[in-house]
């Protein structure tokens, strides 16, 4: 049996799939108020530049992988427009629906679809602009999914991929301080699972860093591949196109 890692742990492969649902099938009532406790608010901030680099256009169509909330699912409904076409996808069922229906909530009536991001439901050469945004790192295969992604982008559209990547080196004693201590706790006390955010940590530490994972969009099929480090490397903002 093929084996893959779920935080520092080894499981077979699948058996990642339906851990990380447990994960976020927990937390997702909590969601929105984890992630503004956890970075103090500074997601908000790496969410606006994605968005804003991904330079979506009145009447063009997008796919946001992975979608969550809906937080850049509803920024790119405001660009796209009423000519345009937003798709929001996540393979769990409870994130998904607190996605559509915060979007509902705001007058976005978004379609929303339940699939893995290994095997997308969607016709090749499609999409302007795809976005994932922290949900790579929980992808089984990492590069089957950014290889489907690359396949229903249109000629000249774009791939973004927001995540948590390498801090910079001098803060990284303290980043790992903060990370197995105050997150744990903060799922504790708030979401009431100290055990998923612990793995959120982990997991963290063994997505591939900024220069491996441009690379992995390189051979994905992606070109002109390019990084930006959001807060010292916390996080950053992958962008490629298909030619």
């Amino acid at each position: 049996m093929s084996r893959t890692h779920f935080g520092y742990h080894s499981i077979g492969e699948a058996e990642k799939a339906r851990r990380v649902a447990g994960v976020f099938s927990s937390v997702a009532a909590k969601y929105d108020l984890m992630n503004d406790l956890m970075s103090a608010g500074l997601h908000r901030l790496w969410k606006a530049f994605a968005v804003t680099l991904a330079c979506v256009r009145e009447g063009e169509r997008v796919l946001d992988v992975a979608a969550g909330s809906g937080d850049l699912a509803l920024e790119f409904a405001r660009r796209a427009g009423a000519s345009g076409e937003v798709w929001l996808t996540d393979v769990n069922r409870e994130m998904l629906e607190r996605g559509r229906d915060r979007l509902l909530d705001r007058g976005r009536p978004i379609p929303a679809v339940q699939c893995d991001a290994e095997r997308l439901p969607f016709p090749s050469d499609y999409f302007d602009c795809v976005s994932v945004a922290f949900g790579l790192r929980n992808m089984t295969h990492k590069d089957a999914a950014l290889a489907e992604m690359r396949r229903v982008l249109r000629p000249g559209g774009r791939l973004l991929v927001l995540e948590f990547s390498r801090v910079w080196r001098p803060l990284a004693k303290a980043y790992d301080w903060y990370s197995f201590n105050v997150l744990p706790w903060l799922g504790k006390a708030v979401a009431g699972d100290e055990a998923a955010y612990r793995y959120l940590a982990e997991s963290i530490r063994m997505h591939p860093d900024q220069v491996t994972l441009k690379g992995m969009l390189e051979r994905a099929g992606l070109e002109n591949v390019e990084y930006f480090n959001l807060s010292a490397g916390i996080a950053a903002l992958h962008r490629g196109y298909k030619f």
